[in-house]
């Protein structure tokens, strides 16, 4: 009897992303039937844009013009050609969706092979014996998802959330519904790459990779499991650093693990720490000399844990990164667009090189949104920008019936063995404020004795970490309090704080001494560009047609004028409106950031709501739907400083921190000085102090320092070692600021990059350039700066091929707080 040989070959990927069109298949369709052109990775509404059947979704009103795209059924559909050799050269011929949003059926050759119902997976599917010479037909027949989530919820009974349209129902990102700073699109289409695996005998199925450092060197382990058509043995060879190790894997075997040990790394640190080396782990599988198929992973060497014993005055979240505490820098992010399709490698990086600039070192990927894009993760790998990654859930009850149940066990799978090699990734977490919802948002009560997805919370996420990434850490919510108390509980653990924004005012921020802060933000509308880019209403006011739209949150204007009007007047003109708002968002923001930072180590850290928006919308962002950065990123990159300086008040006294984010002692001469606003020195106390490596300290300012004889026309201030800080004794609204008398001078660095120099003859505060209203492409890299009288600042700006000092000077662009004050 002869033996028959295996067929043995590489892996070959074939990307299916030319040739698809759609059409509506059924609902309240305005384009009819016809076919247009598809993309591939992408979404009908992109689709329908091209094809110049639908206006902009973010000009004007259009998102309710366009909301019936959600409710239509939508067929996306190619032809796959395959040649003779094609369909012989392999045993295995394997369909593989990274991503389809969301409720599809999927059929080849009109066979149905799979009804899929998830954004947030990817599938694999066996399509050997569909596949024959020539022509197939692939379809991919979307539902419409609005239909959906609604009748899963009548389905799985309804549940407390935010809004009205059961995201909850659907596993589908959360936001897609809209959200109080996001656009309602309800897309539907692939929108992650599709690809035809062709392999034979063996291939890798999943590789799960985990780096760590022991002293000087380190040891990479991978787990390797494999799919098979034969039983044929192979090895899988493993390569790091120049070091391979290769093991042997019997015929029958359907799993592989490999140590390789490393004798000389480098540590990995996030950013303002140190610097960020990463390392490829090569892995190859093998039957004899042929390489039938191959990955890779790139790893950072770093041990990281939190710190969450309980100590004197609660319970710390303290993150701890080679054996260094972290003062975690943070932001919140969302996608990056209501079209995720959209966003690729440049643009992540673009985003994130942004908030690196702003000395931020921590990223949390918000759980109303997507997984990210390796791109993403890529970016913060090579950044120093660490991720807290939080599951899909967001401000809602849950059901854990199914179908729900498997699925979300079926993407957290995915994705915590997607990530876990990271070196970036710092946390996973449950969810966003469900914890909070369940505990004081009325929710006990209205749910009735029905699930709300604290089995995923406490149970399955926590198993599935164990099982695949124990080094990876976890909290079963965001807040989240460690020891069992109130999850927002100010003494434990991380808290959200929403209370001023809300309710009350943005210096009631300093009535919190928190552990850690994950969420506290302020609203502000986007760049003049990015807001007259999208609203075209005439007139434009702040309640005009298309500012309504692009305003998402419950009362947003009135929250904004509520919040304005004890530290300024409400302007009357728009684009004096437009930037008091831009201007308290920013110092809402800084006078929490400097008050949490103050407390250091007492409070270990803050993440600020929001980074990034996904369209143009007055929100909490400090990156606008534009990309282009609002003041409040500059009011993020001055208080989050290596090394940065406040006066802050405690009691009825006022006191001045030094705070060293650096590696090295601080160490110099301070003055503080209080001074009238003409520039006159009223009175002044002087220390020589030294600032500890990664500390802070607190000086008393003088009683006599701190109480003016003219509150309204008195500023102190703490000069010296290259920083300085502002108190003003009242509100900028009841102060004696005045024309600050301003002059600039311009100097070309590059084709494309001037120094403006400005001068200011009186005091001026919080001076800041809205360059964008000189060209749409221009950048600034400092903003909000505080000037003596007869003092001057060199900004750097970048983006023009020609700029004049005449048009940084027109009071449209150099901004202050002087312009909301000085009649």
């Amino acid at each position: 009897m002869t033996a028959i040989t295996p067929l043995v070959n590489s892996l070959t990927r074939r990307t299916l992303s030319t040739g698809w069109d759609v059409r509506a298949a059924a609902g309240p369709t305005e384009v009819g039937t016809q076919r247009v052109a598809a993309a591939v990775p992408g979404v009908i509404h992109l689709d329908l844009l091209s094809a110049g059947l639908i206006p902009d979704p973010y000009v004007d009103e259009n998102e309710s013009k366009l909301s019936w795209i959600g409710l239509v059924d939508w067929t996306y559909e190619t032809v796959l050609d395959i040649t003779p050799n094609e369909l012989a050269s392999s045993q295995r011929h394997e369909l593989v969706f990274e991503g389809l949003d969301t409720v599809a059926s999927v059929t080849v050759n009109g066979v149905l092979i799979a009804d899929v119902a998830n954004q947030h997976r990817s599938y694999r599917f066996d399509v050997t014996n569909l596949l024959s010479v020539g022509g197939n037909s692939l379809v991919v027949a979307f539902r419409s998802p609005v239909r959906h989530a609604n009748a899963q919820s009548v389905a799985l009974g309804t549940r407390p959330r935010p809004y009205p349209l059961p995201f909850d129902a659907i596993r589908k990102s959360a936001c897609s519904f809209g959200w109080d700073w996001g656009i309602a699109t309800f897309a539907s289409g692939i929108w992650r790459p599709v690809h035809l695996d062709s392999w034979s005998a063996v291939r890798l199925d999943a590789v799960d990779v985990h780096a760590s450092p022991h002293g000087d060197g380190g040891t990479v382990t991978v787990v390797a499991r494999l799919a098979r058509t034969d039983d044929i043995a192979a090895t899988l060879a493993v390569t790091v650093a120049g070091c391979t190790e290769i093991v042997e894997i019997a015929a029958d075997a359907r799993e592989a693990h490999i140590t390789v040990e490393i004798a000389d790394v480098d540590r990995w640190w996030p950013a303002g720490y140190g610097e960020q080396p990463l390392y490829d782990v090569n892995i190859e599988l093998a039957v004899g000399s042929s390489v039938l198929d191959q990955t890779s992973r790139r790893v950072g060497f770093r041990t990281l844990r939190w710190n969450t014993e309980p100590d004197a005055t609660g319970t710390p979240f303290q993150l701890i990164v080679n054996d260094q505490p972290v003062f975690v820098k943070g932001v919140n992010w969302i996608p990056d667009d209501a079209f995720p399709s959209r966003v690729d490698a440049g643009r992540y990086r673009r985003r994130l090189q942004q908030a690196k600039d702003a000395h931020l070192n921590l990223i949390r990927v918000w759980g109303g949104g997507i997984y990210e894009s390796e791109d993403f993760y890529d970016a913060c790998d090579e950044l120093g920008l660490l991720t807290w990654q939080d599951f899909l859930f967001a401000c809602a009850a849950y059901s854990e019936d199914e179908p729900i149940r498997s699925e979300v066990e079926a993407e957290a799978r995915e994705n915590v063995r997607r990530l876990a090699h990271r070196a970036s990734l710092a946390l996973l977490t449950g969810n966003n404020e469900n914890l909070w919802g369940y505990e004081d948002w009325g929710w006990k009560e209205r749910l009735d004795g029905k699930s709300w997805g604290s089995y995923y919370y406490y149970e399955l996420f926590p198993t599935i970490i164990d099982e695949l990434a124990a080094h990876v850490p976890y909290a079963p919510g965001s807040p989240f309090s460690p020891g069992g108390q109130h999850p927002n509980a100010e003494e434990h653990g991380s808290m959200h704080l929403w209370e001023q924004w809300n309710r009350r005012d943005w210096p009631t921020y300093r009535d919190h001494t928190p552990r850690f802060v994950a969420e506290f933000g302020w609203q502000g509308p986007p760049t003049w560009t990015t807001l007259t880019e999208a609203i075209h209403d005439e007139p434009l006011t702040p309640e005009s047609p298309g500012m309504i739209v692009h305003q998402k949150a419950v009362d947003g204007n009135v929250k904004l004028a509520t919040g304005l009007v004890g530290h300024y007047r409400v302007p009357e003109d728009m684009e004096t409106w437009h930037w008091a708002m831009q201007l308290n968002q920013a110092n809402a923001v800084t006078c929490a950031l400097e008050w949490f930072r103050s407390h250091a180590p007492h409070t270990t850290g803050a993440v600020v709501w929001q980074l990034n928006d996904c369209w143009p919308v007055t929100s909490w962002a400090a990156i606008d739907g534009g990309g282009r950065e609002k003041p409040l990123l500059f009011a993020i990159k001055n208080a989050f400083a290596p090394r940065n300086v406040s006066i802050q008040p405690r009691g009825d006294r006022l006191f001045a921190t030094l705070t060293n984010d650096t590696a090295t002692e601080w160490n110099g001469d301070v003055v503080v000085r209080r001074r009238r606003f003409d520039g006159k020195l009223l009175a002044e106390q002087s220390w020589s102090v030294g600032v500890p490596a990664r500390g802070n300290i607190t000086v008393d300012v003088s009683v006599a320092l701190g109480e003016p004889k003219n509150a309204g026309g008195e500023v102190l201030t703490v000069e010296g070692m290259a920083t300085r800080a502002f108190w003003f004794f009242t509100e900028a609204r009841d102060s004696a600021l005045t024309d600050p008398g301003l002059s600039a001078s311009v100097t070309r660095i590059n084709e494309t990059a001037f120094d403006v120099t400005i001068t200011a003859t009186a005091l001026v505060r919080d001076l800041t350039l809205l360059i964008d209203k000189i060209h749409p492409s221009a950048r600034v890299d400092a903003g909000l700066v505080t000037l003596l009288p007869n003092e001057s600042v060199v900004f750097r700006v970048t983006g023009l091929s020609n700029l004049d000092a005449d048009a940084v000077l027109r009071p449209e662009v150099a901004r202050s707080g002087n312009q909301l004050v000085a009649k």
